[in-house]
Formats: structure tokens, sequence, C-alpha cells
């Protein structure tokens, strides 16, 4: 086989079109210009209960990406092999760097999922959760978020990362879990930024972007 005849590259995307965690993975693609395939799963249905999606991942839950031989669980992990492998320019070559965008990582899967997005699963799906603990991290969020976006364009490294992508998504769509997002304007420049980056895409809640 010549170099003109090998296959395209095919990335699978297991995805329900309501989530977050899901959003992450398709807009970064999207920005580095990745193609995507996306398999629609039911989550909200328990589909991902079904053995054959245990087999792929253990934990049950999506994003799920499979990426020829490799399989990548966790929209973090998945923005960071993506980063690691295709795009270079969204991570950092520095220790301290990487530490940085690994802090904000971190706080994605805590502190963001166990407010905004817990808030939000809350009031779209009727999950049976603590709403007011989930409320109550969701305002610490936001807070956290307008103090430190007041005095910085971007979370870390003073330009777009994956950081970034990561915290986006349920924080852009507070206000589907009863959040004051409007309440808190460095917050909402921060997300008219991500929104203005080229090959942003918006799902139900977000911003439309910038036509082209």
């Amino acid at each position: 086989m010549t170099e003109t005849e090998k296959p395209q590259r095919e990335i699978l995307l297991y995805d329900h079109p309501l989530s977050g965690s899901c959003h992450k993975v398709r807009m970064f693609l999207s920005m580095i210009g990745l193609p995507l395939r996306l398999e629609f799963l039911d989550v909200l249905s328990r589909a991902n209960d079904a053995e054959w999606f245990a087999r792929l991942n253990p934990m049950r839950q999506i994003p799920v990406v499979v990426d020829g031989d490799t399989v990548v669980q966790d929209s973090q992990a998945i923005l960071l092999y993506f980063a690691m492998h295709d795009a270079p320019e969204w991570i950092d070559p520095t220790p301290a760097g990487m530490a940085a965008i690994m802090e904000w990582l971190s706080y994605a899967a805590k502190e963001v999922s166990n407010g905004p997005q817990m808030a939000r699963l809350y009031h779209l799906a009727g999950e049976d959760i603590d709403i007011a603990r989930a409320t109550a991290m969701g305002l610490k969020v936001l807070a956290h978020l307008e103090a430190h976006l007041s005095s910085h364009d971007w979370l870390c490294l003073s330009r777009p990362t994956i950081a970034d992508l990561a915290v986006f998504p349920y924080v852009a769509l507070a206000r589907e879990g009863h959040l004051p997002l409007d309440d808190h304007p460095a917050v909402l420049a921060w997300i008219d930024r991500i929104v203005a980056l080229p090959g942003y895409i918006p799902m139900r809640g977000l911003p439309e972007g910038v036509m082209a």
C-alpha cells in the first residue's frame, strides 16, 4: 500500500448530544481538525450498562474514544491524549506548565463535576442528587472562576489550553443547573473568548459561535 493509499484515520466517539463531557471531545477535535465519527449511546436509558460497553469502559461512562487500537475513557484523559498525540500547542513542554494544566483538569473532574455538572443533571434528568450540595459547590465554582478570570484571560499559561476546554462546558451550561452565570461578567467574557476560537462548535445550551 502506497502513502496515498493509506486508509483515513477514523476516530470513534461514544457520545450523547446532551453530555458536556462528550462535548469537550467533539469541540477539541473540531478545533484541531481531526475527523470524528459519533456513535450515539443513550445513557439516559441506561444503554451504557450493556456488557459490550463495559468491556470498553468498566466504569460504564461516556465519553469513550476508540482511535485505532487505542481506547481512552474520561474526558480529561481524552483531551490530554489528543493534545499529546496531535496538538502539543494545547499543552506545554515544561513540568511547571503541565502541572498548571493538570491542576485545572483535576478541578474540572472534581469541583466542576460535583457542582455545575451535578446541578444541571438534577434539573435536566431528575437524577437522585443532593441538589443543595451541588448548588453550593456550583456557586463556589463560579465565585472562584470569577475571581481568577478577573485578572486572567485564560485559566493558565496566558493562552488557551486543554485546561480551558475541560472546565468550559458545564460552567457555560450553568444556567441549566439554575446557577447565576449572568452574575459573573469575567466568566462570561472567558466563555466568549472560547466561543471565538477557530473550530468552536456549539451544543444545546451553549452559544452558537461566530458563523464562518
